[in-house]
């Protein structure tokens, strides 16, 4: 193994969407990365963002947000999201994405994608040039016929996976056995 000194990166990351809206109502979705469940009770996801970023302080004003998981059909869509700045142009009209308004909080999701969480802030940690939002997922909404039972499948959702570093999108890989079960033997 060689040192590469410290980085930014795990592989693969998750590939979030987050649905706010700004003072005035607008709905905006943001691609972000640095994210992922950070406790089991409550249910809570960890999100970091730059101060500089438009979604920052609509999670401030709002406190709330939600995750939406997009499918590899919308790549294109989600690169925009994490490059346009919804201050300057409307990232739904643009993107020809659905916002849809969230039943439980004042948060947009996103029609199109497989499932999303609705979440209300609950802690905010400033981290170096990052600030960690600490959100508890009051509800996970999935499209009908999105898996088996009660849990949506990953080759049902077909989700978006990140690489750092190489700056490069994936899809989700071939099924290794089930959790808790292939390490028996």
């Amino acid at each position: 193994m060689k040192s590469i000194g410290p980085k930014t990166f795990i592989y693969p990351t998750p590939t979030l969407i987050i649905g706010t809206y700004d003072q005035a109502g607008k709905p905006n979705a943001a691609t972000v990365a640095w994210g992922g469940i950070c406790c089991s009770d409550p249910p809570c996801i960890a999100l970091s963002l730059r101060k500089a970023r438009y979604t920052y302080q609509n999670i401030l004003e709002q406190q709330c947000f939600t995750v939406n998981i997009p499918s590899v059909d919308f790549v294109k869509e989600v690169d925009y999201l994490g490059m346009a700045s919804g201050r300057k142009e409307d990232k739904f009209a643009q993107s020809g994405l659905t916002p849809i308004r969230s039943d439980l909080i004042n948060a947009p999701y996103i029609q199109e994608f497989p499932f999303f969480l609705e979440c209300r802030l609950l802690k905010t940690v400033e981290i170096g040039i990052h600030t960690q939002f600490i959100g508890e997922i009051l509800d996970v909404k999935i499209k009908e016929g999105m898996g088996e039972g009660e849990y949506p499948t990953v080759d049902s959702v077909r989700p978006i996976l990140y690489a750092p570093g190489v700056q490069g999108y994936y899809g989700a890989g071939q099924y290794l056995g089930r959790a808790f079960s292939v390490g028996k033997n």
